[in-house]
């Protein structure tokens, strides 16, 4: 059983799109960073976490589910699989997280504008073997942001649930002009990378 340890309806898209059948379960963690952690160590510490919080709660079989060896279980047996991830996006080493208002974005988004910053995901996947996790990194570059247009944006709901106020599949997509690195990283899984960790994960 697959188990996305995410609400983020892009996320769930995105895992469709690669033709996994999964199911939904939120993981509720502190998402603050810790005081002089680097942006990479921070979205995978979160991925991991959220997927070991998902995994914590199905983790344990009941007795008629399980086959006991020399006193322990055969995790063979048990199929279960969490994966979480976490996506920031980075600028002059700062992480730039979900804007808290308007006036947040704006200011984000300001300091973005014309310039090429880096998003980052960390993906996690907990077995009953371990875990296995990794960060993937996109270069994205921004044009010079319009203020109008600006203004525009950010009076609307679309900043708001996004690292770095924006999302490159909505109406910043206008602002990118180019990106070094994988797509679908900069919406919040990189899928190629996620297949490889799930099918190490598998031993396949």
């Amino acid at each position: 059983m697959l188990i996305l340890a995410s609400a983020s309806p892009r996320r769930r898209e995105l895992l469709a799109q690669a033709g996994f059948s999964f199911t939904v379960e939120s993981a509720d963690v502190d998402e603050s960073p810790r005081a002089g952690e680097e942006p990479a160590a921070y979205v995978l510490r979160l991925a991991v976490e959220k997927a070991q919080s998902v995994f914590q709660r199905y983790a344990n079989p009941t007795h008629d589910d399980e086959t006991v060896m020399d006193g322990a279980p055969d995790s063979s047996l048990d199929p279960l699989i969490v994966l979480g991830a976490d996506t920031t996006v980075v600028c002059d080493g700062h992480i730039l997280a979900k804007p808290e208002d308007a006036a947040d974005a704006m200011r984000m988004l300001r300091r973005l504008s014309g310039r090429t910053h880096q998003v980052l995901t960390g993906v996690a996947v907990v077995t009953r073997a371990g875990v296995l996790s990794g960060v993937e990194t996109t270069e994205v570059t921004f044009s010079e942001i319009p203020e109008e247009e600006l203004a525009i944006y950010c009076a609307t709901a679309e900043p708001f649930d996004k690292a770095g106020a924006y999302g490159i599949q909505g109406y910043a997509a206008r602002w990118i002009p180019r990106i070094d690195g994988d797509y679908f990283n900069v919406m919040g899984l990189p899928i190629a990378r996620v297949v490889s960790i799930i099918e190490n994960a598998l031993g396949r």
